[in-house]
């Protein structure tokens, strides 16, 4: 073996151990922060859970602060279920009053994105991570708020449509649904912190290659780096579109279940695809804030030189990180409601 093969066989596991470490500091960083995070904000008070809903289906919402802007957030929140429960009843009368039930389905959409959420946090971590554009940004976002609607109408209507089921049924499947979700934001952000961790460790070492040959030198030739990182980069997005979108919206569970006990599914089916477009465009809204903080770390990194290169790396690295914390912390907290007390 030639010095330069041994000392390429040595890299290997050195740049896999070094990428492993900046993985767990990320982490360890990621957490960290957001733990102390959570600690300002709450305080010592203990927020008590949020009322699921008027008609015992959907799934609990990330639970703010009973007091101050957390308490506002609930109480408009609950606001909408009534609206959007009066609209449905209206349209039995008029129905004309289907016009209202979709803008105020769209207006609950604008709103619900706005407020806690582990949707547009996955959204905005992967577009930092991996440097996705303004319009691919907004695409995704548009992408898993589709996903969410369509989950939520799937849902009701095999459950509760086509097999009668019960409420507790509906609620059994919703919690299972949302742990596959939870469970797909940990290993897209696992997936996506130990391929930026790698790229991190790789920045300013010589890039090495083979001697170039013609399609006639009878070689196997894969697609080059630039062909799979689109390939990958389709498949992650599909992914993370399906892990923020898989999780149905309580508010388009509830409209749905009583828009079918009043005998006008498709009423709650059409506000629940407004309830997406609201959501879409808010989640789209905060994407593009990602992308435009992004490019302006790289501005005051000093472009692209070795050094910004560095710095965005690493702030790709704690992106990465971000997503896979956050779908940790959201099983463990789907773990903790499911113990018993």
């Amino acid at each position: 073996m030639t010095s330069l093969g041994l000392a390429g066989a040595t890299a290997g596991p050195r740049l896999v151990a070094r990428r492993l470490v900046v993985a767990i500091v990320a982490v360890a960083v990621v957490a960290g922060v957001l733990a102390l995070i959570a600690h300002l904000l709450q305080g010592s008070a203990t927020p008590a859970p949020p009322a699921r809903n008027p008609f015992g289906t959907g799934l609990r919402e990330a639970a703010p602060e009973p007091t101050g802007f957390g308490a506002f957030i609930l109480a408009v929140q609950s606001q909408y279920y009534r609206q959007l429960t009066a609209a449905v009843q209206a349209m039995k009368q008029d129905g004309a009053a289907f016009w209202s039930l979709v803008a105020i389905g769209f207006a609950y959409g604008v709103f619900h994105a706005a407020g806690p959420g582990h949707g547009k946090g996955v959204i905005s971590g992967y577009i930092v991570a991996s440097g996705r554009s303004l319009k691919r940004g907004v695409g995704l976002s548009f992408a898993a708020a589709l996903v969410q609607a369509l989950v939520a109408i799937a849902l009701i209507a095999v459950l509760a449509l086509a097999l009668n089921a019960t409420a507790r049924s509906i609620n059994e499947t919703a919690r299972l649904v949302e742990l596959a979700s939870f469970a797909a934001v940990a290993l897209m952000g696992a997936v996506v912190l130990w391929r930026k961790a790698g790229r991190f460790v790789a920045i300013g070492l010589p890039q090495t290659g083979t001697a170039s040959c013609d399609d006639d030198c009878g070689h196997v030739h894969i697609p080059p780096p630039e062909a799979l990182d689109r390939m990958r980069d389709w498949r992650e997005m599909a992914g993370i579109a399906l892990a923020a979108g898989i999780r149905p919206c309580s508010g388009a569970l509830i409209v749905l279940v009583f828009a079918l006990s009043q005998g006008l599914f498709a009423a709650g089916v059409a506000a629940t695809l407004a309830m997406a477009l609201g959501t879409a465009l808010t989640t789209g809204a905060l994407a593009a804030l990602a992308v435009f903080a992004k490019a302006l770390a790289l501005r005051l990194a000093g472009g692209r030189g070795l050094t910004g290169a560095r710095i965005v790396g690493g702030l790709e690295v704690l992106a990465g990180a971000f997503v896979l914390v956050l779908g940790l912390a959201l099983l463990a907290g789907l773990w903790a409601g499911a113990a018993p007390s």
